[in-house]
């Protein structure tokens, strides 16, 4: 191999890094990174939708108890428990911190709480959804069958005595 070529093991130099694995978070001024945990980017919203399908329609401990979701449904509630769950926590966020502080936490620590925030609405509306669901599939006998059954056993016992 010729030494202006390089090989795959080689790694880029730094003036050669693609530009979507450049941080976007970096303040080229200060050279320094700065993050923010709160709000969550769509990327991460996404990966909970994803996940949220995967808990309602595969053989899991929700599923095993309350029944498991056809994967259209999953999709369309995964959403909407995601986008509940986020508008809950931002309302938190807001109220919390004020709706001037600009889309990020004020540090790290609040971001972080937010977050939990919005982990246990996502939780909290996904097992409501599950239960739900599976008090709809429970059958209950109509008060009209109970009563004709009430008038069949009387009359059997009536029959039984004469």
């Amino acid at each position: 191999m010729a030494e202006t070529e390089s090989s795959v093991s080689d790694p880029p130099k730094p003036d050669e890094t693609p530009e979507e694995e450049t941080p976007s978070t970096t303040n080229t001024t200060t050279d320094s990174l700065s993050f923010n945990i709160w709000p969550p980017t769509n990327r991460t919203r996404d990966a909970v939708v994803r996940r949220l399908v995967e808990t309602l329609t595969t053989d899991t401990v929700l599923s095993k108890r309350y029944g498991s979701v056809a994967t259209e449904e999953a999709e369309k509630s995964a959403r909407s428990i995601e986008q509940e769950a986020f508008d809950a926590a931002h309302s938190e966020h807001a109220s919390r911190f004020g709706s001037g502080s600009g889309s990020g936490s004020s540090s790290v620590e609040d971001g972080i709480e937010i977050l939990q925030v919005y982990s246990k609405e996502v939780s909290r509306r996904m097992l409501e959804f599950a239960k739900s669901r599976a008090e709809k599939a429970v059958p209950t006998p109509a008060p009209v069958e109970a009563a004709s059954e009430n008038v069949t056993l009387t009359q059997h016992i009536i029959f039984d005595i004469t």
